[in-house]
């Protein structure tokens, strides 16, 4: 029930949990349900047959408008539990905590998460009843659509052999935008280094952090490898050593097609384009589902998780090391984006929305 927005310094993930979970509901959510009666209004114009929403708060307006919705869900895997109020033992989404962590103490995590945000919730809650919604559940932070509700994690890190969804529930191995298929050539700076080619971003949010930054890339200027760096939007502040190329932005799926690992800070989206391509990735999350994306691909083996402000030079550069001379770890990533491409379970997503407009 944490948003983006919760806090980017360092700390123990189940505390930013906490923290970051009743700042959302005693200000995110009010500050969201403010675009209820535009969205009203929006509905009204246009008479649409089918609504698509991604938000992490119910919307009164779609919810009673009787026009069929799907709900999209752009977050972890585990973070669902926080709409589904079903855990079968798993952690709270968010907290970071291993798949096999003590279910007791597991339990009462999540019950002081539940009481820290009790009164903005229930004020929340009112507010939906009030507009004509259902009540929500004690711990739950946004209704479920009746009609279909869509996620993206590849098979290999979802939790459904742990936490069966109900059938109005479709992952997708990926939401990978499409349609520009470019080239990325690797600067001319870079193309005749030795080492291999690791792409490094902590997203929009995290590469603001211009002093963990630093702190980071200072650690891979000791890397014989080659780094290409998307530096953010202070990206004039600060400089980069001879075996770094990078720009504010760079083109992400461009670079993944042609990088031999990911240092990322484990948002979904990056997740899961990176298994799209079979790359191998160090997570340093941040905040909310990062923590549960690195945990997962840890105890999966198929990455690392590292904590960003406080991770050694040798743990950073031994997961480096570790992760590009893994060839078993190759061989899996390879089938596995051999499964995600040829399957492209994505384009079920038409017979969904078919499914739905046509009954």
């Amino acid at each position: 029930m944490v948003l983006a927005g919760g806090s980017l310094s360092n700390g123990d993930p189940v505390d930013k949990l906490m923290g970051s979970a009743i700042k959302f509901m005693a200000i995110g959510a009010n500050e969201k349900l403010n675009m209820n009666v535009d969205i009203k209004q929006v509905i009204n114009d246009v008479k649409p047959d089918l609504i698509v929403v991604d938000h992490m708060i119910t919307i009164p307006s779609i919810v009673t408008s009787g026009i069929p919705w799907i709900s999209s869900w752009s977050n972890g895997p585990l973070t669902l539990d926080w709409i589904i109020n079903d855990y079968h033992g798993l952690p709270p989404g968010g907290s970071g905590l291993p798949t096999n962590y003590d279910k007791v103490v597991s339990e009462n995590i999540r019950h002081k998460v539940i009481q820290g945000i009790h009164e903005s919730w229930v004020k929340y809650n009112n507010y939906l009843v009030a507009n004509g919604c259902p009540e929500l559940k004690p711990g739950q932070i946004m209704h479920p659509s009746p009609y279909a509700n869509i996620y993206m994690t590849p098979k290999e890190l979802d939790y459904t052999d742990v936490r069966p969804l109900p059938d109005n529930f479709y992952g997708f191995d990926y939401y990978k935008r499409s349609g520009s298929e470019q080239t990325f050539e690797i600067p001319e700076q870079l193309r005749d280094k030795p080492g291999k080619l690791i792409y490094f971003s902590l997203g929009s949010m995290g590469s603001a952090n211009v002093d963990l930054m630093k702190r980071l890339i200072n650690i891979l200027a000791k890397s014989p490898n080659r780094f290409i760096v998307s530096k953010g939007m202070y990206h004039n502040t600060y400089s980069l050593p001879d075996n770094m190329w990078g720009e504010r932005t760079v083109p992400q799926i461009q670079v993944l097609s042609i990088c031999d690992l990911v240092l990322t800070h484990g948002g979904n989206n990056t997740v899961t384009e990176s298994m799209f391509y079979g790359k191998p990735m160090i997570v340093l999350p941040l905040f909310f589902d990062q923590h549960d994306n690195g945990q997962r691909l840890t105890e999966t083996g198929l990455g690392v998780r590292l904590n960003p402000f406080t991770c050694t030079d040798r743990e950073m550069l031994d997961s480096i090391d570790r992760l590009l001379t893994d060839q078993s770890l190759a061989v899996r990533l390879t089938n596995i984006s051999h499964r995600i491409q040829t399957e492209r379970r994505i384009e079920g997503i038409n017979n969904i929305i078919d499914n739905i407009v046509n009954k």
